[in-house]
């Protein structure tokens, strides 16, 4: 692995950039939890080139990937987060959204090789927990639905795709192994293994298989026909009593004439 980073250009360069990076985590959060925020950095990296067929070398990455940087700044930020240094971890949050257009919380936990495409628009709340191997793109919203306090974010598990503009709101799970369609808005728990599209999400497959719906366009409701038929049914009954009124207005004067 080293000797593949060597041999790329700007190589060494890189190794430097990560030493440098080793020993500012050491320094920031003393020996055990500086080595696993240095791993962390170093496999941020490694899920660009496993994602990205664009990514081209490690430089590049660094030096380009707003996605990455945003990440990045985002570890630092939980860990001063996590020690209470919440104005400095939210200065470091507010300076990244400014550089990256993706906006994360610095109480948000986010785990291994998480990897944010393009970016631009991305929005993570300050309860959301997201775990190993999961992959968002541009606009993706993970948000709140009220003011309420407490857990209020959603739970995204491990290998969960979430394409563009995607938004996932309110205290829901997406389970493992999840695709969330571009585009749709989730309100409710999805189940390991779902592929979910459309406004409210709905599950389309799960677990390999296709979830039988009848989408024949024959068949789906239509309330504009609904209420002209209910309509021309209270026309036809009030016709009919009128029919009968006059029925009996018409015997009425025959009995009067006699």
């Amino acid at each position: 692995s080293v000797q593949k980073v060597k041999k790329q250009p700007f190589g060494r360069l890189v190794l430097c950039l990560s030493g440098l990076s080793k020993a500012l985590a050491l320094f920031l959060f003393k020996k055990r939890g500086g080595m696993a925020m240095f791993k962390k950095l170093r496999e941020d990296v490694e899920v660009v080139f496993e994602q990205d067929p664009a990514a081209r070398s490690s430089i590049e990455v660094i030096l380009t990937y707003s996605g990455l940087h945003a990440i990045w700044a985002h570890r630092v930020a939980h860990a001063l987060f996590n020690r209470k240094l919440l104005f400095l971890a939210r200065s470091i949050s507010q300076i990244s959204r400014f550089f990256t257009g993706i906006e994360i919380h610095p109480g948000a936990k986010i785990g291994r090789k998480f990897f944010i495409d393009h970016g631009m628009g991305v929005v993570i709340g300050e309860t959301c927990e997201i775990g190993d191997n999961v992959t968002i793109y541009q606009g993706v919203t993970l948000g709140g639905t009220g003011k309420e306090k407490g857990k209020r974010h959603p739970t995204i598990k491990d290998n969960v795709l979430i394409a563009t503009g995607a938004k996932v709101l309110g205290s829901i799970t997406i389970g493992e192994n999840s695709k969330i369609g571009g585009g749709s808005v989730v309100l409710k728990e999805v189940p390991p293994n779902s592929t979910v599209v459309g406004i409210p999400g709905r599950v389309v497959i799960q677990d390999g298989k296709r979830i039988n719906k009848d989408l024949n366009h024959c068949d789906l409701p239509d309330p504009v026909a609904d209420r002209l038929r209910e309509m021309q049914n209270e026309l036809d009954e009030l016709k009919k009593e009128l029919e009968e009124i006059k029925g009996e207005r018409i015997k009425f004067n025959e009995h009067s004439n006699l």
